[in-house]
């Protein structure tokens, strides 16, 4: 019996572009699932069946379901290893060094982009919104430091061959310099930005948000962060 193809439930914009982006590098069929958080419809009982937590991505494989950006990829990258997702050798020391990297996208940058984006998003009010703005804005610069470093060096983030964790550090810079982080500060991130853009599977994956993004305009359910009251 042939399998149905595995299922994204996924939202524009929202990490699931890289889970997006993975599916097309593999080049299978695949399906999705607009998940409209303006509608609640990540809070409603049938969205929980598949992912308890409410969030997105979510990768239905037809045997199975798999939450967690970093576990999806994770998953994509062992069961589809001609895609070339991430590098993995099977040598222990080596995985656990590209796993690590995966994990500092999604664990130590992935956070603050939420809390620089969406200040708000875990208070009770605002005003102490720019603190938590400003206190993010000061670990990503930390954090995005060597990154840059990295990159003024290499072409991609693993060194001379793409992997899945350029489309993660594309994502990251994406949402944050669309909300306001000065792009000149890291030029090498800013250039590599470019050129992960350019991949045929990221305009793919832009595509799938662009016909998401005209349906929730459509159902009135687009949304635009709020902002500071520090910003004019």
């Amino acid at each position: 019996m042939t399998q149905s193809p595995p299922i994204l439930y996924f939202a524009p914009s929202t990490c699931a572009r890289v889970t997006l982006t993975a599916l097309e590098e593999i080049g299978e069929p695949f399906e999705t699932r607009l998940i409209a958080f303006m509608a609640g419809e990540h809070r409603r009982p049938a969205y929980l069946a598949v992912n308890p937590s409410g969030k997105v991505p979510a990768l239905d494989t037809g045997s199975g379901v798999v939450t967690q950006n970093g576990s999806i990829l994770l998953y994509l990258a062992r069961t589809r290893p001609d895609a070339g997702l991430l590098p993995l050798t099977g040598e222990p020391l080596q995985e656990s060094a590209i796993v690590s990297a995966l994990f500092r996208f999604s664990s130590d940058l992935h956070p603050l982009v939420t809390r620089f984006v969406l200040p708000g998003m875990m208070l009770c009010s605002n005003d102490a919104a720019p603190q938590v703005r400003e206190k993010a804005e000061e670990l990503l610069l930390q954090q995005l430091h060597p990154i840059d470093a990295q990159l003024d060096a290499q072409p991609w983030v693993l060194g001379g061959n793409w992997s899945i964790l350029d489309s993660y550090l594309a994502w990251i810079w994406f949402r944050i310099t669309g909300a306001g982080f000065d792009h000149g500060i890291f030029p090498a991130i800013a250039t590599h930005y470019e050129r992960a853009g350019e991949r045929p599977s990221a305009r793919a994956a832009l595509a799938h948000e662009k016909r998401a993004m005209a349906e929730l305009v459509r159902r009135g359910l687009s949304f635009t962060p709020p902002r500071l009251k520090t910003e004019n």
